[in-house]
């Protein structure tokens, strides 16, 4: 069971209420609490690959943390960003190796 989401309102209360609320509520509140269907892991992986794929590397630092806590070991995160490199491109591996080394240590 994940741990009650705040980053949204913490981070954006005040500038966008809704948004916070949709953030905490609704993404982490009720998309990743079905772990019938997915579990934390699982949603982790898929997410880190997504947020790689498309360059989001400040939201993709905090999902590796996320990864971590959910059981991803840095080896298979080694693996996905490396499997993704023919897919998404050479530079984002590079930046996303940079910040597995920051999550995960060397």
């Amino acid at each position: 069971m994940m741990k009650k989401q705040t980053a949204g309102r913490a981070n954006l209360g005040k500038l966008a209420p809704k948004f916070a609320e949709l953030n905490d509520d609704v993404l982490f509140g009720q998309v990743w609490s079905r772990e019938k269907q997915l579990s934390a892991r699982e949603r982790s992986l898929i997410t880190c690959a997504s947020l790689m794929t498309q360059g989001a590397f400040p939201q993709l630092k905090a999902h590796l943390k996320i990864a971590q806590n959910n059981g991803v070991t840095k080896e298979e995160m080694v693996e996905i960003i490396t499997h993704l490199a023919f897919y998404c491109g050479w530079p984002k591996a590079w930046s996303t190796f940079d910040l597995v080394k920051e999550v995960y240590g060397e």
